[in-house]
């Protein structure tokens, strides 16, 4: 779990340990350090420059030799902070402006507006991609069409999306194919009542996109989703109209 933090910071097992190395040493030099890290000389040298950019470590010249020191390790929270901070300002751009500029390169339509998922991963990618689309817009609500047969399966891969849904205040409305299925928060549902077996299928409706998560042979979940604004507000409708007579 440490080496992950300090990762996170840009600092992989051998700059730690060159850090510890300096805090229980005092000021030292290369040669030193790197037989008390076990980290070897040149790679010593090299890290030690590339800390010292990030501010963890300082360096004293002694005659024609360098002496380095570590800071206090409060740096690292300096470090988490400024990390944080350059992340905040990048999510921002890629909102404001980088993503919106690539949206524009993009043709109205063409075959890249169609992806194909299969497997528990890539129907927890498509869960996934419900729960951010929609947490964007104003209106965080999505229309769904469910069978009883794919219910068991479907958030196998991705057990707390429910909870993550409410989490985020997203409101859902299902129309369940056939009995079963229950209402939990932030989400109301209709029936549609058949007689015999139906087929397994889950449609979400949530424009710009429309996602249909139907079953292979032996239960292989498989996924396709359209990124077409006119064919998800077409669901839509259709999905509203229906509501409305039910």
């Amino acid at each position: 779990m440490d080496d992950q933090i300090f990762a996170q910071l840009g600092l992989d097992i051998r700059a730690v340990s060159i850090y510890r190395s300096l805090l229980s040493l005092g000021p030292s030099p290369i040669r030193t350090i790197a037989e008390r890290s076990g980290v070897n000389r040149g790679t010593t040298y090299d890290l030690l420059k590339q800390m010292q950019q990030q501010g963890i470590v300082a360096y004293l010249p002694k005659g024609k030799r360098r002496y380095f020191s570590a800071r206090e390790p409060e740096v690292l929270l300096q470090l988490a902070e400024e990390r944080k901070t350059q992340l905040d300002q990048t999510i921002s751009q890629l909102k404001t402006r980088i993503i919106p500029e690539l949206h524009h390169l993009k043709p109205d339509f063409s075959a890249a507006n169609v992806q194909f998922y299969e497997g528990d991963a890539g129907i927890e990618q498509v869960l996934r991609d419900i729960l951010s689309q929609v947490s964007q817009q104003d209106d965080k609500q999505y229309r769904v069409f469910s069978s009883k047969p794919i219910r068991p399966l479907l958030y196998r891969p991705f057990p707390t999306f429910t909870a993550q849904r409410i989490q985020r205040g997203i409101h859902v409305r299902v129309i369940a194919i056939g009995d079963g299925g229950e209402s939990a928060e932030l989400s109301e549902r209709k029936w549609i009542k058949t007689e015999g077996p139906v087929d397994a299928a889950y449609i979400a409706i949530y424009p710009p996109r429309c996602a249909i998560i139907s079953l292979a042979s032996d239960n292989y979940p498989t996924a396709v989703v359209i990124d077409s604004q006119e064919v998800a507000m077409a669901q839509k409708i259709i999905f509203d109209t229906l509501w409305g007579y039910i």
